[in-house]
């Protein structure tokens, strides 16, 4: 199966991609190999082979998900230099007067 330079176009608009006519080709080819590849590894026999789905043995080990009493607020307000009704007050950085 050849992939074809009209193809590739294709694909390439759908990723909203634009490609030079001397890119086309040189990708068209890369594709074409690419293809030819797959191709090649359906042909394997893996009828004993067994699933692979970490090249390790190594497992990751977690820590137990335990809630813990968080950090007393007025400690964490001490440095906030602008607060109101418990809440860090910071400047504004969307201006919503419409203007745009």
């Amino acid at each position: 199966m050849a992939i074809t330079a009209d193809e590739v176009k294709h694909v390439a608009g759908l990723a909203k991609l634009a490609f030079t006519d001397q890119q086309l080709q040189k990708f068209t080819g890369q594709m074409d190999e690419i293809i030819k590849m797959v191709q090649q590894l359906s042909e394997v026999d893996t009828t004993d082979v067994p699933v692979t789905t970490h090249v390790t043995d190594a497992k990751n080990v977690m820590r137990a998900d335990v809630a813990e009493k968080g950090t007393d607020r007025e400690l964490l307000m001490k440095n906030v230099p602008d607060s109101q009704d418990g809440y860090i007050k910071v400047p504004a950085i969307i201006d919503e007067s419409g203007e745009a």
